[in-house]
C-alpha cells in the first residue's frame, strides 16, 4: 500500500509540474547552435558553416507563447585557393506557439515568420563581387514536446508548411518557394527551458 501511495504521489507531482510550464506569465528559452565542415579528399574543395540562433518567448496566456529568435549565419565554400563563395546573414524569426494537451506529453504548433538579411561575396581568380540579399518567409510547423522535469522540454518537430521569398537585391531577382516538409524520418530535435 505504501509503494502504491508513493507511486501515485510521484505521478501527481510530475503531472502538476508539467502543467505549470505553459501557464500565463512563464518564459521559454532555447535556440540552435550549429557548425559543419567538410573537405573532398585530394582536392581543394571544402565547406565550412556556423550558426547561432537563440530564442526567447513569453506565455501571454495558458498554452500560448509569443517570442522571437535572433541570430547569425555564416558559410564559406572553396573550390580552389582563388575561388570561393562566402555568405553571412543576420536573421530574426518572430513566432507564436500553441500547446495542446496536458501532462508530460504535449503536441504544439508554431507559426513563425523567418527573415534574414545579408551578403554573398564571390571570389574568382582574385576578383571579388558582392551581392546583398533578403529572405522572408512563413512557416507552420507541428511538433511534440516531452517534459521530463518542470523546467525542461525535449522537442521533436518537422518544418511543416512553408513559403519563402528570396531576393538578390544586387541582381534584382526574386525566387519564391512553397512546400510541405513533413519528413518524420528527419525531424529537428531540441531542448527548451521553461521558467
Amino acid at each position: 500500500m505504501k509503494k502504491l501511495f508513493l507511486t501515485l504521489t510521484a505521478v501527481a507531482a510530475l503531472t502538476a509540474a508539467s502543467q505549470a510550464q505553459t501557464e500565463k506569465g512563464k518564459f521559454i528559452v532555447g535556440g540552435q547552435v550549429g557548425f559543419e565542415t567538410s573537405k573532398v579528399k585530394d582536392t581543394d574543395n571544402k565547406n565550412n558553416s556556423f550558426s547561432i540562433n537563440p530564442t526567447v518567448g513569453y506565455f501571454v496566456s495558458d498554452n500560448w507563447a509569443v517570442g522571437t529568435g535572433v541570430g547569425y549565419n555564416w558559410s564559406k565554400a572553396e573550390t580552389t585557393a582563388d575561388n570561393s563563395i562566402k555568405r553571412d546573414a543576420f536573421q530574426v524569426s518572430p513566432f507564436v506557439r500553441n500547446y495542446i494537451g496536458n501532462g508530460q506529453f504535449r503536441y504544439f504548433t508554431q507559426l513563425s515568420v523567418p527573415m534574414s538579411w545579408g551578403k554573398t561575396t564571390t571570389e574568382v581568380l582574385s576578383a571579388e563581387t558582392k551581392s546583398k540579399f533578403e529572405n522572408y518567409g512563413v512557416e507552420l510547423a507541428p511538433g511534440f514536446a516531452f517534459f521530463p522535469t518542470s523546467k525542461i522540454g525535449v522537442e521533436m518537430k518537422v518544418r511543416g508548411l512553408y513559403f519563402e521569398s528570396n531576393k538578390n537585391k544586387t541582381a534584382d531577382v526574386t525566387t519564391n518557394k512553397f512546400g510541405l516538409d513533413a519528413n518524420s524520418l528527419a525531424p529537428t530535435l531540441g531542448v527548451q527551458f521553461y521558467f
